[in-house]
């Protein structure tokens, strides 16, 4: 009949909203980013994502696993089916290379777990409620993940990638009508990319990434264009000012006549000669002697010295390097310092100046590379970063022979 309902017409009326209750998005709404547009964005995620598992697998000390993302779009009401209880927001800013922000989504359960990991347990320790300790250590997680996430962007995007030191919040979606009261991009359609997470056996759940639809775009833009050729090329450098030209070279002074050769009543007669007359033999015409001649002239005036090779007493025994001497006790007690190394990397003076709190300094490290154990400044080792109760150590995993 006309003008009948149809049952998605009424369960839409019932629940407030023009929309079908089964929580998809419409067409219109779809339309937003083009397929090629999501594929792109869903390989940024994942390698962005790659380098964020690498992190914290260094960070855990567990095995972690992070699928391949999928890329929809999505309105509140889809992550309010997806996460119903208590979660944890986590707000990422950029800085620079991207303009925009982007929320990461946990679930209560798995921050637990993953903050109980860093603080040296096993993971089990998750009864209680969520405070302000595994609020700090969860965003500490995150700075380090999303650092070597922007660390992988600026280097598949060929521009500078930098984050701000991420926000973590305990939020529950039931006290929240709209997400606009949370972020304005949450208000109406945004990007959502979901990934599974796996943790050992201790944690196989979803997390999500929320995108704003203009930053969506904006990363496509800037991936195609890195991908073309047409990404914009650094400044150069500016030219170094020339160097002055080094004054002329002085020209050497010509080499004096070889000197007459002496005979041998000449040669006899020089032991009977004082310095004051050595002095004078220039002035008298003679060519003077350089320091090679002078060093010779002893021998030239003891033509009957008896010369023979130093005579070394042999050592008794022989030497085992492997044999421990028995002297080294003296020695045990001599303080060594330890140095273990996370990596190095060099500034310019002006990057340098450019430091504030949050500044994230990329090394020459690998993340999940072991890192290096100096002793007095000379590489031995290498190991691993473990905590033991509220300190850090190094667990050794290699020695350098």
């Amino acid at each position: 009949m006309d003008g009948m309902l149809s049952q998605d017409e009424i369960n839409a009326l019932l629940n407030g909203t023009d929309e079908p209750s089964d929580g998809n998005v419409s067409d219109a709404d779809d339309s937003l980013l083009t397929d090629i547009e999501k594929d792109a964005v869903g390989e940024v995620a994942n390698i962005s994502m790659g380098a964020s598992a690498t992190t914290l697998f260094s960070i855990v000390n567990r095995k972690v696993n992070i699928t391949t993302p999928v890329v929809k779009m999505a309105t509140w009401k889809n992550v309010l089916e997806d996460y119903e209880k208590p979660c944890v927001f986590i707000l990422i800013k950029y800085t620079q290379g991207l303009d925009g922000s982007n929320i990461l989504i946990l679930k209560e359960h798995d921050v637990k777990i993953i903050t109980d990991l860093m603080m040296g347990g096993d993971g089990s320790n998750t009864d209680g409620e969520l405070g302000e300790l595994h609020l700090s250590a969860i965003s500490e997680a995150m700075n380090q993940m999303m650092g070597s996430s922007a660390t992988s962007l600026s280097t598949m995007l060929g521009k500078m990638i930098d984050i701000s030191p991420p926000e973590a919040s305990l939020v529950d979606l039931t006290a929240f009508k709209s997400g606009g009261d949370i972020a304005a991009f949450l208000e109406g359609t945004f990007v959502k990319i979901s990934f599974r997470m796996q943790i050992d056996d201790l944690v196989d759940s979803t997390i999500m990434q929320l995108y704003p639809v203009e930053f969506a775009k904006e990363i496509y833009n800037t991936f195609i264009a890195s991908q073309s050729g047409d990404a914009p090329e650094p400044e150069p450098a500016p030219a170094p000012a020339p160097a002055p030209m080094p004054a002329a070279a002085p020209q050497p002074a010509p080499m004096p006549a070889a000197a007459p050769q002496m005979d041998m009543s000449q040669m006899q007669a020089m032991p009977q000669m004082d310095m004051s007359q050595m002095q004078m033999m220039p002035q008298m015409g003679m060519p003077q002697m350089g320091m090679p001649q002078m060093q010779m002239m002893p021998q030239m005036m003891q033509p009957n010295m008896n010369a023979q090779p130093v005579q070394f007493q042999s050592f008794a025994g022989t030497f085992n390097p492997m044999q421990p001497q028995e002297n080294i006790d003296l020695i045990k007690d001599v303080p060594l310092e330890v140095t273990v190394e996370l990596g190095r990397t060099s500034k310019s003076i002006s990057d340098i100046l450019d430091f504030a709190p949050g500044t994230i300094i990329e090394l020459d490290k690998i993340a999940g590379e072991p890192i290096d154990v100096l002793v007095n400044g000379k590489f031995v080792a290498k190991g691993e970063v473990v905590v033991i109760e509220e300190s850090f150590g190094i667990r050794v995993t290699e020695i350098i022979k």
